[in-house]
């Protein structure tokens, strides 16, 4: 949502998706539930936003002399392939360890519901009847 924390952002260059799949600069803005992808500088228009719940993985990192290159992969299977000038290579870890925080987060919001609809079952006031 929009009150959550900024991670990191700045300039990204992302793969058009169209045939002549050109780089394009964005300013993108990564928290701890989405990245955002701006069509320019003025953040005015967001041209996509990947929530965090919607990526599968980060993907292909690949280091070229002058730029870092990675995919991040969708549940859905799309892939969306970015690049970064080499030294600012973070990008993929940043948007990888947000990935895995958020991962943990929901394992452990199942977990505890899971707790939660476990003691509700029937089963256990049963033995808790039992009890002296």
């Amino acid at each position: 949502g929009n009150g959550s924390m900024i991670i990191k952002e700045g300039e990204l260059e992302k793969r058009s998706d169209n045939l002549l799949q050109l780089w394009k600069k964005k300013t993108c803005v990564l928290t701890k539930d989405s990245l955002t992808i701006y069509a320019n500088t003025q953040r005015r228009s967001k041209s996509k936003e990947l929530t965090l719940q919607s990526i599968k993985t980060v993907d292909c990192v690949e280091h070229t002399g002058k730029f870092t290159y990675f995919t991040i992969v969708t549940k859905d299977n799309k892939e969306i392939d970015f690049r970064c000038p080499a030294e600012h290579n973070c990008w993929s870890t940043m948007i990888l360890m947000a990935l895995i925080d958020f991962q943990n987060q929901k394992a452990i919001q199942d977990f505890k519901t899971r707790q939660i609809n476990d003691s509700a079952s029937p089963g256990k006031e049963r033995r808790m009847a039992r009890a002296p």
